[in-house]
């Protein structure tokens, strides 16, 4: 599926957020529903560590929020999505630029939607590898993501009673 002139304005801005930058990571695709994201993790001089491999963390911080912001976009505003746990493993250093690439079933969208309601909340597991250009695997990264039915209360996001939200004055 091709981009949409929105998805890549999404992909421009998140490319340009200081804390994504400094990963040193590039989302190069996000399909026009949001169910596909790539990612690029070049060695350079701001990923190469002092043996010359690319940093782990640079590894782990390139895939960091993909999951996360995926289910957002996937579910809509009537849910709340937050990172729960993350585990990565590295399988060898990386030498040379690294890719991974996202994909969210639709139907795993609606098994989450169905699951939620009979349930306060869910915990989703995602599993996504770091792959030279050769399919070699470098980093297995495993995201653990708790996902909610967003509470209202009197017409307003239940967030802004614990200060995590902001009130409409």
């Amino acid at each position: 599926m091709p981009e949409s002139f929105k998805t890549k304005l999404r992909r421009w801005a998140l490319n340009f957020i200081p804390a994504y930058r400094g990963t040193g990571g590039w989302v190069t695709y996000i399909s026009d529903d949001y169910t596909e994201v790539h990612v690029r993790l070049p060695l350079s001089w701001r990923t190469r560590n002092y043996v010359g491999t690319i940093y782990g963390g640079s590894m782990y911080g390139a895939v960091d929020p993909v999951y996360m912001i995926m289910l957002i976009k996937l579910l809509g505003h009537d849910y709340v999505v937050w990172d729960k746990a993350a585990t990565i493993r590295f399988r060898r250093p990386g030498r040379t630029t690294l890719r991974a690439k996202f994909f969210i079933d639709p139907s795993e969208v609606e098994a989450i939607k169905e699951e939620l309601r009979g349930r306060k909340s869910v915990n989703r597991v995602y599993t996504v590898e770091l792959l030279d250009d050769a399919g070699k695997v470098h980093a297995q990264v495993e995201k653990t993501l708790y996902v909610a039915r967003r509470e209202r209360a009197g017409g307003k996001d239940a967030s802004a009673k614990t200060g995590a939200g902001v009130a409409a004055s």
